[in-house]
């Protein structure tokens, strides 16, 4: 019930040379200094015997107009699918390792793998980013990153979503003139009862 998460697209290419897509909702930022990420992944998932070989894989962001194919990549299964071509997806080649990210991506991060944890149903790679590829449409005339204006898509409990407006940023709260909007309580909250189980995720 941890939602929303981003809904991100996993790059890798396998020692033949043969590219390959997967969707995962469950990753995150883990570290600043190094910068460090993890995504956890079904032992049976296709990708995840190529990531543990290779060591290497790409995380692209998704947006509004990719939503289709990032819930094509979570849905069909890279064995017998060449997913980037059934999407239209362009492979971007990487600066710093083998595996490709995705060219309609507007950021894609550069990942090598430092640890796989073994924790169940899933394996969590833990990876350093070693490069990262900005398209340069999301820079301003400075070289500051405006990714608010990509239209980025989030993964909520089976669906997917558009981001909304912004509410304030970081440090607003503390201001002597704050932010009103969504600035105040949300009440004492309502009742409460426990979560189905089941509640499944794309990885």
């Amino acid at each position: 019930m941890l939602y929303p998460v981003p809904a991100v697209l996993i790059g890798c290419r396998d020692k033949e040379g043969k590219d390959n897509l997967m969707t995962a909702a469950w990753a995150g930022t883990i570290c600043s200094d190094p910068v460090m990420v993890s995504v956890s992944i079904r032992k049976e998932r296709f990708s995840h015997a190529i990531i543990e070989s290779t060591g290497e894989f790409t995380i692209s962001l998704t947006t509004r107009s990719l939503a289709r194919a990032t819930d094509y990549c979570g849905v069909r299964s890279g064995r017998n699918t060449d997913k980037f071509r059934e999407m239209k997806l362009t492979p971007l080649e990487s600066v710093r390792i083998g595996a490709p990210g995705v060219a309609q991506s507007p950021v894609v991060l550069e990942c090598k793998v430092k640890q796989i944890l073994r924790l169940g149903s899933h394996d969590m790679f833990i990876a350093e980013v070693v490069n990262v590829s900005v398209d340069e449409r999301y820079l301003d005339e400075n070289g500051k990153l405006e990714l608010e204006k990509a239209d980025l898509i989030a993964y909520s409990h089976g669906q997917y979503f558009a981001l909304g407006d912004k509410i304030g940023k970081f440090g607003y709260s503390v201001r002597r003139k704050p932010e009103t909007a969504g600035s105040g309580s949300s009440g004492e909250g309502g009742k409460r009862r426990p979560a189905a189980k089941g509640s499944s995720g794309k990885n």
